[in-house]
């Protein structure tokens, strides 16, 4: 090949654009990394020179480039995606790769790859730029299958797997239009000058066609191109497409380790500029889906936090926090600790202080039994679970048998962050006293608290489900299999919260036939109950029609027993039950296998209540 131009006035528009995205990121990216906390920010920067760069550059890979999330959630939605991104970005790099090798001279001029196509010159002894034609040419059809995708699901996104979409700002139009522009001007512009740049399957057929266009006015179309490329960088920060640079720094944070402790540090304001606004989130969302009010979705929270809407200190209230979102979010972005955030901001500024209450001696145990709040609500747990520690051969205490100790998680989830500390500290004291080596929680709110916010290092802590699974495992209660067809409900917290998915499925397994679920609603894309009392801003119907979709959904086979391991699931799925199948706790099933092999309550092991209350 052999260089025709060097300039040409049409570059001005990208090269001005492309000059002021440059100096708005790296200003912007200064400010989020400078709004770290100091030992965030020492860590990320640490982060930058080991081993985890080579895990965040597979993750921006996988992630930003292939969009490997979205194709696991929906294959053409995932094609789509990756179609664009990657397909643009071989495109930017295999130009940089044709100025190396035929221009090298010119590589240090930001348009010159972009615009290779117009100023070189193909020659007879330049078959060697043909691959480079075929694989322009490829990766450009790529993306135009792409967008084309996009402009269809924009106009039918149900086809396309989505029930809905979200609500476009004007700054999004402006960079929706340019980037559906871009490419088809690309197209036009290089299959203009195939005859004397060069060009392959897809340019030079479409040559044919725009090549009776005069050489001035084909000049147009570059100019065209080079405009929308412009347009579309100066409309990029105010548009939903800035999460295209942002979402990679997201993931450096999070490969560092850094995760947001306010609203408005770096992480925050990372995370909220990376939501792409793709929607995938709201058919996610229970309160969009079942209750029909999607405006609360973290999808339009987030676009709230992005432009200081004050409704998102109420759009912040109303999430059942199940964190099924966050799991479908092909981006990853934490919006749980988002609203958490701007609930703690609300939260009264008190001086909780619970030095008054006395040191607790419960006396000395191996396991400690915590019930918690909801358990102690619902007897028919707490009896079964009774029944199973009294069997289990362990010196156990009930910790909280008299009176309500909470675990400090409602205190947390409304932004009571100091009070919580306290009652934490409080209730670390009674367990070191104990001197138990396990401590048992039938809750998953409480299990993921204790795991989570307390210093517990020399106790472990297990769930009930866990701890009936390895008394099961090692023979030390008996039970026998039943024929009956049970269907198991992972509860948010326990499942989705805590990855706890393999022991309580062992346990209904060894007691009955566990019956299978759509993979849709089953481990980490499970249902909420809709009992969540994070959620403060809900109406009754709304929370009950979630309940009943939810209910609905799970026991469409018709099981005899709907089995869940949280006593608020099991009450909420109580409440709409009525006639269908059986609502039951895995400790109640479990205990139902047990009857035959039952000890004789004088054998129980000693339980010990705690002599205290705690407001």
């Amino acid at each position: 090949m052999e260089e025709r131009f060097s300039f040409d006035p049409f570059v001005l528009p990208f090269t001005i654009g492309l000059l002021f995205i440059i100096i708005y990121l790296a200003v912007a990216a200064g400010k989020v990394i400078y709004d770290l906390p100091t030992d965030d920010r020492k860590r990320f920067f640490r982060s930058l020179f080991s081993w985890r760069i080579f895990v965040s550059i597979k993750d921006i890979i996988c992630e930003c480039l292939l969009h490997v999330r979205i194709f696991r959630r929906n294959k053409i939605l995932g094609f789509m995606h990756m179609s664009i991104a990657f397909g643009w970005f071989m495109i930017i790099v295999l130009g940089h790769i044709e100025v190396k090798l035929y221009a090298p001279h010119r590589l240090n001029l930001p348009y010159f790859p972009i615009f290779f196509r117009y100023f070189m010159k193909e020659t007879e002894h330049s078959m060697q730029g043909a691959f480079f034609f075929f694989m322009m040419d490829f990766f450009l059809l790529l993306v135009l299958i792409g967008i084309g995708m996009a402009l269809y699901k924009r106009f039918n996104s149900r086809a396309m797997g989505m029930r809905r979409t979200t609500r476009l700002k004007n700054a999004d139009r402006i960079a929706l239009y340019t980037l559906w522009l871009i490419f088809p001007l690309r197209l036009l512009a290089e299959s203009h000058t195939a005859e004397i740049a060069g060009g392959s399957f897809l340019t030079n057929t479409v040559g044919y066609l725009v090549g009776i266009v005069p050489e001035d006015y084909g000049r147009g179309f570059w100019w065209a191109y080079s405009i929308a490329l412009g347009l579309f960088f100066f409309a990029l920060p105010g548009s939903r497409y800035m999460h295209i640079p942002t979402e990679a720094l997201l993931i450096l944070f999070k490969n560092a380790g850094i995760r947001s402790r306010k609203k408005g540090d770096g992480v925050a304001t990372a995370a909220i500029y990376s939501c792409s606004r793709c929607g995938i989130c709201i058919d996610a969302c229970q309160i969009s889906s079942a209750a029909r009010k999607p405006k609360d979705t973290a999808v339009y929270f987030i676009r709230q936090l992005r432009e200081g809407d004050p409704a998102a200190l109420k759009s912040a209230e109303n999430c059942f926090m199940c964190g099924r979102c966050v799991q479908a979010c092909p981006v990853g972005i934490d919006s749980i600790r988002l609203r958490q955030n701007v609930r703690e901001l609300k939260a009264p500024k008190d001086q909780s202080d619970y030095s008054y209450l006395p040191a607790m001696d419960i006396g000395q145990a191996d396991v400690l039994y915590f019930s918690g709040c909801m358990t102690r609500n619902m007897p028919s747990i707490l009896n079964a679970m009774k029944t199973i520690l009294r069997n289990s051969g362990d010196k156990y205490l009930h910790m909280d048998a008299s009176s309500t100790i909470c675990c400090g998680r409602p205190m947390l989830l409304t932004g009571q962050i100091d009070a919580a500390r306290a009652m934490i500290m409080k209730n670390t004291e009674i367990i070191r006293r104990s001197g138990a080596k396990t401590l048992v929680t039938s809750c998953p709110i409480c299990y993921k608290v204790f795991c989570e916010q307390y210093s517990l290092q020399d106790v472990e802590i297990l769930h009930h489900s866990q701890y009936i699974d390895r008394l099961i495992s090692s023979g030390r209660i008996k039970v026998e299999k039943s024929s009956l067809n049970v269907v198991y409900h992972d509860p948010c917290d326990l499942g989705r919260g805590s990855k706890v998915y393999k022991e309580p499925r062992r346990v209904i397994d060894a007691v009955a036939h566990l019956t299978a679920i759509p993979s849709a609603i089953d481990r980490k894309k499970a249902l909420c109950c809709g009992g969540s009392l994070a959620n403060t801003a809900l109406s009754e119907s709304s929370r009950r029609a979630v309940t009943v979709d939810a209910f609905q959904q799970l026991t469409a086979s018709s099981p005899d027993v709907l089995a869940t391991a949280c006593p608020l699931c099991k009450k909420t799925f109580e409440g709409v039950s009525e006639g269908h199948s059986a609502v039951k706790d895995i400790a109640q099933v479990v205990v139902e296998a047990m009857e035959k092999n039952l000890s004789s309550p004088c054998e129980e092991s000693i339980e010990k209540s705690t002599a205290h209350t705690i407001a």
